[in-house]
């Protein structure tokens, strides 16, 4: 696909999108998984769905899946922009209503069309972490996000799926982590059911926050927005992992 291609204006497919949410939908009977807090998406208007990545990654499709079930809302996933450039892969995310990570094209939905946009700060980085790490995650970097948020007066949804990390075993070790460093890459060690790698059939249940409201900032003094985008960045971060075991713990 080539590279000059501009994602913002392909409009999701109706086909396609019944074909993968029919596919969720088996996923999400194998583990019972449930919704709470639905009533904190808001009716219309644009919304950044802010969720963790588990290493399955499946389990935030079922979460989109559910969301269009509940309110009707089709929610707009921003992936890994490498997926959008693979053969027919990448144009099937595409009719699915998945976009390009990229900060023009979120910003185009949000204002533009007042979407609801899922992102996984963490992505693959923070798929690949260790199981003794489950249950937290890697976001002290990715302020994209906040940054997206801030700058177009989006408020946020924070999505906890702490049961997520109970799919697999993810195990530490080197090679991993080197071919992630040089190649961007995963290269995981991993077990699930069993000595199997089907995943295990345990509960899944996402937990909603309530809406929290960007800080409203001078746009046009880049030291306040700066410093904006770190508070808040800081604030959801923690109310994140609070969410993961405080929910975790129930």
């Amino acid at each position: 696909m080539n590279a000059k291609v501009d994602f913002r204006y392909h409009e999701p497919n109706q086909k396609a999108v019944n074909g993968l949410y029919g596919a969720y939908e088996l996923i999400s009977k194998y583990h019972r998984h449930e919704v709470v807090g639905m009533e904190n998406i808001p009716a219309q208007g644009r919304c950044l769905l802010v969720v963790n990545h588990s290493f399955a990654t499946y389990d935030n499709g079922v979460l989109i899946k559910q969301v269009l079930r509940d309110t009707g809302r089709l929610v707009r996933p921003l992936g890994d922009r490498s997926l959008f450039y693979v053969p027919a892969f990448g144009r099937f995310l595409g009719k699915t209503g998945a976009v390009p990570a990229r900060p023009h094209v979120a910003e185009y939905l949000l204002e533009k069309e007042g979407a609801l946009a899922l992102v996984a700060p963490g992505g693959m980085r923070e798929a690949l972490r260790p199981s003794t790490e489950k249950y937290k995650v890697r976001w002290d970097s990715r302020k994209g996000f906040v940054r997206l948020a801030v700058k177009t007066q989006t408020p946020i949804v924070l999505s906890a799926c702490p049961e997520a990390d109970d799919l697999y075993t993810v195990y530490e070790n080197t090679l991993t982590k080197f071919v992630y460093q040089k190649a961007r890459l995963p290269l995981p060690a991993i077990r699930g059911l069993g000595l199997s790698l089907i995943p295990r059939p345990v509960k899944l249940t996402h937990y909603l926050s309530e809406l929290q409201m960007p800080p409203e900032v001078d746009l046009n003094d880049p030291q306040a927005v700066d410093a904006a985008v770190d508070q808040w960045h800081v604030e959801l971060t923690e109310l994140m992992n609070e969410m993961l075991q405080d929910y975790r713990a129930q």
